[in-house]
């Protein structure tokens, strides 16, 4: 199966920076969209930015400008690199892949979600 896992959240003051990182890993055969959520407590899970494997972004209104998404495609990871950082940023963000991967008998697409790191920005 695949495995995504999240690193890089923690407190910062507000207008700090934070990485995220999310690696994916087992039998992969290929990643196509790579993809960053956040769920505030009591709140549903939203869109923060996404990436093709060609490299075309999206990002929400509320990020464009403060963060940027990247890829790097040899080390199947994703990358959140959150600047000028809000209270209202603070949440649990999980990563989002969509992935062919090998099942022991054939390439199966699936996605998968990391288990999420807290980020949380102080006023």
């Amino acid at each position: 199966q695949v495995q995504l896992v999240e690193s890089g959240g923690g407190l910062v003051q507000a207008g700090g920076s934070l990485r995220l990182s999310c690696a994916a890993s087992g039998n992969i055969r290929r990643i196509s969209n790579m993809a960053w959520y956040r769920q505030e407590a009591g709140n549903q899970r939203e869109h923060v930015a996404h990436i093709s494997l060609g490299g075309s972004t999206n990002y929400a209104d509320s990020v464009k400008g403060r963060f940027t998404i990247s890829r790097d495609n040899d080390e199947n990871t994703v990358y959140l690199e959150m600047n000028s950082l809000k209270p209202e940023d603070t949440a649990v963000y999980y990563c989002n892949a969509g992935v062919t991967y090998y099942s022991g008998t054939d390439d199966v697409f699936d996605t998968f979600w990391g288990q999420g790191t807290q980020v949380t920005v102080s006023s």
